[in-house]
């Protein structure tokens, strides 16, 4: 059963009301028994729980900006296989014979 926001007409006199859908609206302030006038309301918000719906979607925005801050990048192991996104390092050229050595 929804809650309906009036306002008195004569006193000003603001209330709510937890009616059913089908029942009438009220029609007399409980103050001084003018006149009231049923308000439009925003309605209630809601929110989807259960399997299927993640908690996190609903964090507030100073936790997901705390949450950016903490994921921070992480260094590469040596056993990754994958590629890195960095540039290759040069390899060591390959081993020249020493001088003194001959060859034919």
């Amino acid at each position: 059963m929804p809650t309906y926001e009036y306002e008195c007409q004569k006193c000003g006199h603001r209330f709510e009301e937890f009616q059913s859908m089908t029942a009438k609206p009220l029609t007399r302030c409980p103050e001084c028994k003018g006149k009231v006038k049923r308000l439009i309301g925003a309605g209630a918000g809601f929110l989807f729980k259960g399997s299927g719906f993640y908690t996190t979607d609903y964090r507030s925005s100073s936790y997901q900006e705390k949450k950016k801050g903490d994921a921070a990048p992480k260094p590469e192991s040596k056993g990754d296989a994958a590629p890195s996104a960095s540039p290759a390092k040069p390899t060591a050229p390959a081993a020249r014979p020493k001088p003194d050595q001959k060859g034919d």
